[in-house]
């Protein structure tokens, strides 16, 4: 059972939602070449680890700390103007929670962010766009229906992805589905079933420096283009979701398989939101 979202989205906070999982993109955490989860995951571990180890925490403990990061980690970007804090670590026992391991609550109340590159003025007060770009229906969908860190934080933070989704359904709905409507668990599975599609894309690209719609190389981005024309169709309903979760077709069967593939997706969503409606 996942955690019940009774609240209106703008009193839930992305960042750190509830106890299974949290973002912990703004600070750079997929912005690492090679940067799949088994990587990431050994990566926040071993910080983590050597945190704690290096206990009582101090100014002193942090800086010391930084220096054993930089000088162990591969620390080869996707994009050299986002920085990649050194800071970002697992802030729950269970490790499913990424977060700053120089919060006030990791240790005893003293607030170390000062010693991050952007300070605890801008750490504490920042929040990303899809704080403000997310409605509420969308945000508690989210929330709702995704309980791992990895996955959370690369479907929370791509817009795209979540407004297409969304649009899709609320179109054949008629509207947007309601709170009471989106907190039922077969609705949350239904949609956690779309947004796993981000980590079990089968037309995924192989493309290196790719994530999500942009090709990033050092200190550049673009946005990727499917090849419509030369695949011989015309560009499909479902281009912003193709983008989003990085796909590559070698031709147009594949291109309409994949296409039925996300039908299938949203339309269970859409079923479920209609069984589920009062």
């Amino acid at each position: 059972m996942r955690g019940d979202l009774t609240m209106r989205s703008s009193a839930v906070s992305l960042c750190q939602p509830d106890s299974r999982k949290s973002c912990g993109a703004c600070c750079g955490l997929y912005n690492y070449r090679g940067g799949n989860r088994q990587n990431l995951e050994l990566r926040l571990r071993k910080r983590t680890e050597t945190f704690r180890s290096l206990r009582p925490a101090s100014v002193e403990v942090a800086k010391a700390f930084a220096n054993r990061v930089r000088s162990a980690e591969d620390g080869r970007k996707l994009l050299e103007t986002i920085y990649n804090c050194e800071f970002l670590g697992f802030v729950d026992d269970d490790l499913r929670r990424v977060g700053c391991l120089l919060h006030p609550e990791q240790n005893q109340g003293r607030d170390l962010r000062s010693c991050s590159f952007y300070g605890a003025e801008l750490c504490a007060g920042h929040l990303c766009l899809s704080h403000q770009k997310l409605t509420d229906e969308e945000k508690i969908c989210v929330v709702g229906s995704i309980d791992d860190w990895y996955l959370y934080g690369i479907c929370v933070t791509d817009i795209d992805l979540c407004k297409s989704f969304f649009r899709f359904a609320s179109e054949r709905l008629g509207g947007q589905p309601g709170v009471s409507v989106l907190q039922r668990d077969s609705v949350r599975r239904a949609a956690g079933s779309f947004f796993s599609l981000k980590v079990n894309w089968a037309f995924r690209g192989a493309e290196d420096g790719r994530f999500g719609k942009y090709c990033l190389a050092e200190d550049e981005y673009r946005e990727a283009r499917i090849p419509y024309e030369a695949l011989g169709v015309d560009r499909s309903p479902y281009d912003a979701i193709f983008l989003s979760l990085e796909s590559h077709f070698s031709s147009s069967e594949e291109l309409r398989e994949a296409e039925r593939l996300i039908g299938r997706r949203i339309e269970a969503f859409v079923g479920a939101c209609t069984e589920a409606a009062p």
